[in-house]
């Protein structure tokens, strides 16, 4: 069976004290987690090592970077390498969120190389891919992601995009006013699993895990992670908020 994961990415959010909080209050009840489900938490840099700490011995929870750089080392100041992740017990990095494209101009290509060194130090990739409003609008939405899968994830053999995990965030969903509903969802998460069919075979898409992006939150969870292609969540806002995010572990297949 597929790993199903509760993703929380906090972007540049909390002090450190109230990170520490945070996590405190999350692992307060001692959620159980089945062999099949991970609660996996995107931290800032800054609190790496201390979230490290905090799960270090909590079955199935994991810390994880948002962010690393394309190259191995050098004279790329303000960049944090995959190598540094590994060094200090990172499992999990988050390359190519949405913001990330925005914000900072990745291409699918930058991604490829990031994909690239976080396997070589083996770290676990939640490669997130999805469409603007635009591109919903003009109903180009499986071209779209099947392109970013392919610049970026084509490249690889079949044992080693079994070690990736895939994020889908419907960007226009995302503080449009818009909703994506779980239909919406699990479309696009089978579009994406034929995808995969088509290049690497069943099995390898079959393995696959693929999160959802798209406002996940305590109220929606249930009805979104039932759906058949859909492996968990990739959360934002409502990772912040420990009552949400724990309902939302809890709402795991």
């Amino acid at each position: 069976m597929r790993k199903q994961i509760a993703a929380a990415n906090w972007k540049m959010n909390l002090t450190i004290n109230k990170a520490e909080a945070l996590l405190n209050d999350i692992l307060t009840p001692q959620i159980k987690l089945n062999a099949n489900q991970l609660a996996v938490f995107a931290v800032p840099f800054p609190y790496l090592q201390t979230a490290d700490k905090k799960l270090n011995g909590i079955e199935n929870f994991y810390v994880a970077a948002q962010n690393c750089y394309s190259k191995k080392s050098g004279a790329y100041t303000g960049e944090v390498s995959a190598e540094m992740l590994q060094s200090i017990n990172v499992k999990y990095v988050v390359l190519g969120h949405s913001e990330r494209r925005e914000y900072f101009d990745e291409s699918n290509q930058m991604l490829a190389e990031k994909l690239n060194v976080a396997l070589e130090y083996n770290l676990t990739p939640i490669f997130c891919c999805g469409e603007p409003l635009s591109i919903r609008d003009a109903q180009t939405q499986n071209e779209f992601v099947a392109k970013q899968l392919e610049e970026s994830l084509f490249h690889f053999s079949k044992d080693d995009l079994q070690k990736i995990v895939i994020a889908y965030e419907p960007i226009w969903a995302i503080g449009t006013g818009k909703t994506a509903t779980s239909a919406q969802a699990q479309e696009m998460h089978a579009h994406l699993r034929k995808v995969l069919h088509d290049e690497f075979g069943k099995d390898v898409a079959d393995s696959i895990s693929i999160l959802y992006g798209g406002s996940v939150k305590a109220s929606n969870a249930n009805e979104i992670f039932s759906q058949p292609d859909v492996d968990g969540g990739l959360v934002g806002g409502a990772s912040l908020i420990a009552e949400e995010f724990i309902t939302i572990i809890k709402s795991l297949k």
